[in-house]
């Protein structure tokens, strides 16, 4: 039995749809069945409720083989170490419990780096990895730098304004990677039941680019002009708070960002192997993924 929580989110989804391309069982944990389209709830076991719940686990990972843990980050909890490892612990002792034989998790690059200690939401991911890991299971934590797809919240600005923002330096180069790729590795560590073993397996996409190379492709695949705008830290805090978030967890999302400046996702060198697993371009990605959703913004 495979195991896939936040089955309705912009990874869980795609992990979801290609591992019922598969034969294999599958029970999904999720909040609220009715957001599974119809085809999915006909094809999975639905175990309802947060699997942030000790109860709901319980059932979820009874007879599980795999699991697929993929955090629905709390935005309103007081400490990012509340929404990761808090979050998590229940799920730890559910793994013990049941002996639960292999795990694939979304974390984040940075392990190893002199900033991994102060890097805020990366920091927390990277202590909910230590706490699976300590559970015993054979573990592939997927190591990810920004998400391409993080540009969707920003095209309706994109579109009326021909401008997307956030707190980076416009020339800083970092790896990017596209979410669909990512659900793609998971899938298939998902389906394959001969790994052990405990590995951080790096997704970096294909290339680094930085917002001022994202801008330029934007504005070509959309045909217009399109730059983006750096904003002030305390902007950026005042705009999170506004939208919901907790004090502590708009500050651990800067503290990320102030360490990506300073080289966080830098201790990972691209590989061919990577390369391999994460082929999306940001140019591919734009055409087929934002440039519609720009149009229907």
């Amino acid at each position: 039995m495979i195991v896939i929580t936040a089955p309705t989110g912009n990874i869980g989804h795609q992990v979801l749809d290609r591992v019922l391309a598969s034969d294999r069982p599958v029970r999904v944990v999720v909040r609220d069945p009715a957001k599974l389209p119809a085809a999915v709830r006909d094809r999975v076991e639905v175990v309802a409720g947060s699997h942030g719940d000790p109860a709901v686990l319980d059932a979820a990972f009874a007879g599980a083989g795999t699991v697929f843990w993929l955090l629905p980050t709390d935005r309103r909890a007081a400490t990012a170490e509340d929404a990761y490892t808090g979050f998590t612990r229940p799920a730890a002792e559910a793994l013990r419990a049941h002996a639960v034989a292999r795990v694939v998790d979304v974390t984040a690059l940075g392990r190893g780096t002199p900033w991994a200690g102060r890097a805020g939401h990366v920091t927390a991911s990277l202590a909910m990895d230590d706490l699976i890991a300590g559970t015993g299971v054979a573990f592939r934590a997927l190591a990810l730098p920004g998400f391409m797809d993080n540009l969707l919240r920003q095209a309706r600005a994109i579109k009326e304004q021909g401008v997307f923002l956030d707190m980076l330096p416009a020339d800083l180069r970092l790896p990017a990677v596209a979410t669909r790729d990512v659900a793609a590795v998971a899938a298939r560590l998902l389906l394959d039941g001969s790994w052990t073993g405990q590995e951080s397996v790096p997704l970096l996409g294909p290339e680094d680019l930085s917002y001022a190379d994202m801008a330029a492709v934007v504005s070509e695949v959309l045909g217009t002009p399109v730059v983006y705008r750096r904003i002030p830290a305390q902007a950026l805090r005042e705009y999170l708070t506004g939208a919901g978030s907790s004090p502590g967890m708009a500050q651990s999302l800067l503290d990320m960002m102030t360490a990506k400046e300073n080289g966080l996702d830098a201790g990972v060198v691209r590989t061919a192997r990577q390369a391999i697993d994460t082929p999306t371009t940001f140019r591919q990605w734009c055409e087929d993924v934002l440039k519609p959703a720009v149009l229907a913004a």
